[in-house]
């Protein structure tokens, strides 16, 4: 993995608790069903462990990946996913605002829906941000992203 403080650099591959293929999952699955608050809120929010349960209770039920789920959920416990992408405490981004600006999650996540692994692929860094909202006649008042309710 890719470190430099708490910035994952692009091309970083992280190791999940559970391996997750979103190529699999999103041939049947909208990406809201998973991600349930990324309309709506500041974060996009993951799936309870019951949530995958809802089908993995009768699919691929054996298999061991799915049985280490099942123990999340018996143990009332959330699966400790590793975050792929994360910006500086400093910085507000509204996952709702831009999908409120019909802002597509590959533009800032990547082509996830053809990754059987997730590895940050789209930097997140100021020059990113900053040439992105250009491009899309966006504002760049500093104030925009470094203050939160701004």
């Amino acid at each position: 993995m890719k470190l430099i403080g708490s910035w994952i650099l692009a091309g970083a591959s992280l190791t999940q608790p559970v391996p997750f293929s979103h190529k699999q999952h999103t041939a049947n699955v909208a990406c809201n069903v998973c991600h349930a608050t990324a309309e709506k809120a500041e974060r996009a929010g993951m799936p309870a462990v019951s949530q995958c349960m809802l089908c993995h209770e009768n699919v691929k039920r054996e298999s061991p990946h799915i049985r280490k789920l099942a123990g999340y959920q018996k143990d009332n416990k959330p699966v400790p996913w590793v975050r792929v992408y994360r910006i500086p405490d400093f910085v507000f981004f509204s996952h709702a605002t831009h999908v409120g600006a019909k802002v597509e999650c590959a533009a800032c996540h990547g082509p996830v829906e053809q990754r059987d692994v997730l590895a940050k692929e789209v930097a997140t860094d100021m020059k990113s941000c900053i040439d992105c909202h250009k491009s899309r006649g966006a504002s760049i008042v500093c104030n925009l992203c470094h203050e939160l309710g701004q």
